[in-house]
Formats: structure tokens, sequence, C-alpha cells
């Protein structure tokens, strides 16, 4: 146990954002009365904090800027709740990937320079967790980056776990990029692009291992940055998805919001956005298909049943190197979850009616008997 209580958290996760990322995020923004301490305290740690980030910045311009990728990253695709974290650690045991830590995706600008300092006091006041089920939680743990994104451009879909009014907005701008301009579309690239070379240098990696379910929606700017990239894309029942995605929104987004909405349009904002994430990726992947060997499918059930011989199949098929180093490193991590016990859900006969009224295209598409 850390420190400090999740659920109290005294400010919110934009303390690590840049101070033009933070103003460009907040200008504007309806703030409800009862979260104005929170945000003014954020506001000033932030404030106080981008006062350094040039360290930082001065040393990617000197060592990383123009420094070419190695290899093109692996991404691991999927709606929240679909198993991409269990997926994401499995592969994070092969040492030639590097990602995005966790103290990385809070503090994204205090990685090449007083990584030292903040480090041991995120380590002191984080949880050893994630709140809302039995995972767990250390700053050099890997994370999904848009988090760390978040801290770096306002150009991305987090921004909802602040502002949750505009949830629906930034969907369409920043989850399927349906909505983005030429403008924004180039400066998430370019934010990108550092935070793979940053992540490589902190972890020592030599090819980025990507956990993000918003990249689910993005595959056609990806594959523009990285036209050599792999992708895994994970499929669960969606009643399950469902059940675990409102309550990780609800019970996460709670200490970190600015304002307010109410459980109610949360769920109607995940029933809508599911779908938009849907059919974003089934149209963005069929150039990946009409190609072949750089997208492997696959249900999280199957891998569940048996997770050490669905990696080796995607090492395989996806012509990633070096299994065999990596075979008994994955081997261990997978015989080390044996016994991990998930959260349960019982569907309850709205749970199923939601579902089915608005995800039965998806439960149909890849098999999921309806209830």
């Amino acid at each position: 146990m850390g420190l400090l209580d999740f659920n109290k958290m005294p400010v919110n996760t934009l303390i690590g954002a840049d101070w033009k990322t933070f103003r460009k995020i907040t200008d504007g923004q309806h703030i409800v009365s009862e979260k104005k301490t929170k945000y003014l305290l954020t506001k000033s740690l932030c404030r106080l904090l981008s006062t350094l980030a040039s360290i930082q910045e001065r040393r990617y311009r000197e060592q990383l800027a123009d420094k070419p990728l190695e290899n093109d990253p692996l991404f691991i695709l999927g709606h929240w709740r679909s198993g991409t974290t269990f997926v994401h650690n499995i592969f994070a045991q092969d040492k030639h990937f590097g990602y995005t830590t966790t103290y990385q995706t809070v503090l994204p600008h205090f990685i090449m320079a007083l990584q030292g300092f903040f480090k041991p006091c995120m380590k002191l006041m984080m949880p050893n967790k994630r709140p809302t089920d039995n995972m767990e939680l250390a700053p050099d743990l890997p994370q999904e980056e848009e988090f760390a994104l978040n801290n770096m451009t306002p150009c991305n879909y987090y921004n909802f776990w602040s502002f949750p009014e505009r949830m629906q907005e930034y969907c369409d701008r920043f989850l399927t990029f349906r909505n983005i301009t030429d403008e924004e579309l180039q400066e998430f690239k370019q934010a990108f692009e550092k935070l793979v070379k940053i992540s490589l240098w902190n972890t020592g990696g030599t090819q980025y291992l990507s956990k993000n379910p918003p990249h689910t929606g993005r595959i056609k700017a990806l594959s523009e940055l990285f036209p050599r990239a792999r992708y895994v894309y994970l499929m669960r029942n969606p009643y399950t998805v469902f059940e675990s995605t409102r309550s990780f929104f609800l019970n996460t987004i709670k200490p970190l919001q600015l304002n307010i909405i109410s459980d109610e349009e949360m769920e109607q904002n995940i029933l809508r956005n599911y779908m938009e994430l849907y059919h974003a990726y089934k149209e963005q992947s069929l150039p990946l298909k009409e190609v072949g060997g750089s997208l492997y499918e696959v249900r999280f059930e199957d891998i569940e049943k048996d997770a050490f011989a669905i990696t080796q199949d995607i090492y395989t098929k996806l012509g990633i190197p070096g299994w065999e180093e990596a075979k008994p490193a994955i081997e261990k991590y997978i015989l080390s979850k044996k016994g991990y016990k998930k959260n349960r859900y019982q569907y309850d006969p709205r749970t199923i009616q939601l579902v089915n009224e608005h995800w039965g295209e998806v439960l149909d598409d890849w098999g999921y008997e309806r209830l």
C-alpha cells in the first residue's frame, strides 16, 4: 500500500504535463466548484514542475531526436478490459522490447533527467495494486502510453479523464481521429514518436512494445508513422467487457475528474464509443489483412486457456525475433499468474439487454453466443 489513497488523490494526473499542454487542455474548461481546489493545486504543481522540463528537452534534442528507430513497434490492441494488460506483461518479459513505464506515464518529462529523484517518491506514494482489479502496480512496470501522451499533447482521448463532459467530442477527434485536423494529427505523431524514443532509451529495448486501447482506432495513422509495425488485436466476450469497462471507468475516473457526468451518461458513452472504436478498427485494419503477416487477431478466452502456445504462435506468425531467448522468462511469468484471482461478473438482465441492443453486431461478428 502507498501513502496516498487513490480515491482521495488531492491532485489530478495533469501535474506531469508540460505547461503548454496543460494550458491547452484546461483553458476554457468547465470546472465544478467542488473540484476547484484539486484543479488549483494541480495547476500550481504543474507550473512548478514544468520549469524543469527543459532539461530533458535539451537532452532529447542532443541524444535522440535525430536518431532513427531500429525497429517499428509491436502494438497490442483491443478495447479496454479485453486482456491487453496481461498480454502486454507477457511480451514485456522479452528484454529486446522496450515500453513506457508507469512512472513515465505520470512524469514523461522527467525520464532523461531527475528520474532518480522523482521515481522513489512515486514508489513511496502509489498503491501496489490497481484500484479496480488485482493487477500489480509499480513505477517500472509496463503501462499504456496514452496516459503519458496526455501529459505531452492536448491531442489526446484521455482528456476525458479530467473533463468527462466532452468525452464524445474527444472520442471523435482523438480516439478514432475521425474529426482530427491535419495540424492536430501531426502534433500527435510527433509526440508519439518522441515518447517511443525516450521509452526505448529508458528501458534499453530495441523494439517498442505498445499496449494502448485508444490505438485500436488509429491504425491508419500508426501505419503512416511506422510502416513495418506489427499488431495483435484482442477480442473478448462483450458482456464481460461492458461490465468491466463500466466498473473501471466509473471507479477510476472520479478521483481525477474536474467536471462531472452522471453514471448513466458514462454508461451511454461506453456503449457508443465501443462501437466507434470497433468500426474504426474494422475499417482501418483491412489493408493489414490484405497484405498479411502484420496482424494477429485472437480471443482473450483462448489466451486464458493456453497463453504460452498463443504467444509462441504470435512470434511465429508475425515474424518477431528472439523467441528462443525470451521463452524461459515468458513461461515463468505465465506460470506465476496461474493463481491470479480475476474479478467475477454476474450479468444482470439490464446488462444483457444493453449489450444485445447496442453491441449485437460484435457478438455476431465474433461468434459469441447471445444471452
